[in-house]
This record gives structure tokens, sequence and C-alpha cells, in this order.
């Protein structure tokens, strides 16, 4: 179904939460509070599942112990291309020595958009699931129906205010273990 771009249709304000099935909720935890500085919150008693809730960088991460822990997948392979979630940071270099420092491997991708340079790094969670971290603000959102052009960090402009470069995307991959 095809329709034209209608703005909110259904007033979403902002994203709430993600939610992962683990192997090991201590293990996940213990990741997410440490790797990427989440913290517990409270989780409401009269949920049934095994679980806990943790919250960080403005939104909730809620980690439930899967009841078929055995058929989850496990990769070894990094695959930027795979489903993942996108963090953005303040500093790559500071990324890329705590990770080394965890001994956590990671695949680091360049990306060279219209003259602007975007670092990537990606990994796995204990449970194989995606996670990057990036510097992607420095591209712009420029939405393809008009509008106005926005970044997570800057304030919105118009589109005719802004220089559109020329497309020309260049991908540089490095793996590290």
């Amino acid at each position: 179904m095809k329709e034209n771009y209608t703005g909110n249709p259904l007033h979403i304000t902002s994203l709430n939460h993600v939610s992962l099935l683990c192997r090991s909720i201590e293990e996940s935890m213990n990741f997410y509070e440490k790797v990427l500085g989440f913290f517990p919150v409270r989780r409401p008693e009269s949920f049934k599942s095994e679980g806990v809730w943790l919250f960080g960088h403005g939104i909730g991460l809620h980690l439930l112990r899967s009841t078929e822990p055995e058929k989850l997948p496990k990769k070894t392979a990094i695959n930027p291309k795979d489903n993942h979630i996108s963090f953005q940071c303040e500093s790559m270099g500071a990324v890329e020595k705590k990770l080394d420092e965890m001994e956590i491997k990671y695949v680091r991708n360049i990306v060279l958009e219209g003259g602007i340079k975007v670092d990537q790094l990606f990994f796995h969670d204990p449970d194989s699931f995606m996670i990057e971290i990036c510097n992607c603000d420095s591209l712009p959102v420029v939405p393809l129906a008009g509008g106005m052009a926005q970044s997570c960090s800057r304030p919105r402009v118009k589109l005719h205010q802004m220089v559109q470069p020329q497309p020309q995307t260049q991908i540089h991959q490095v793996v590290h273990r």
C-alpha cells in the first residue's frame, strides 16, 4: 500500500522503549549497564514474565527472559546491515578505546556521503542483537517529500536554506577484535 506522507497520523511523540528477548537476564543487564550506561528502573509487579526494565539516553530497554533461550540465534559475524539499534555518541575515539579495553569485537564503518564523514561501530550484545554507535548527527535528515530538513542535534532548517551536496557514498569497513 503506497500512500502520500501524511505527517503524524498516530500522533507519535517519541520512541518509548525497545524490548529484547534474552538468554540470561543477568548477563544482558550487566552488558547494558556497563557497556551502554543504562540503569535499572521499576517494572510493574503485575507482569508475570521474567524480565527487567532499564532506562538510559531517553529511552527504555525491556529485557525479557526467553521461554526458549536455546532457540535464540547465536551470531558471530557482525553484519552492519542486520537489525540493530543505533546510539549517537560524543566521541568515536573514546567509544573505540572503551570497546577495545572491554575486549568487545566490533566492525567499524566509515561512510562518506557528499563530503560528510560518518563513523559507525557495530557490535553484538550477549544475545547477538546488533548495537551501533555512531556520529550520524552530521548527516541531515532530509524528507523526500519536501518539508524541513532535520538533525538530532541541530534546530530545523528550511530545505531551501541547505546546500545539497552531490550524492557520493563510499563505505570503508574495518573489523576489530
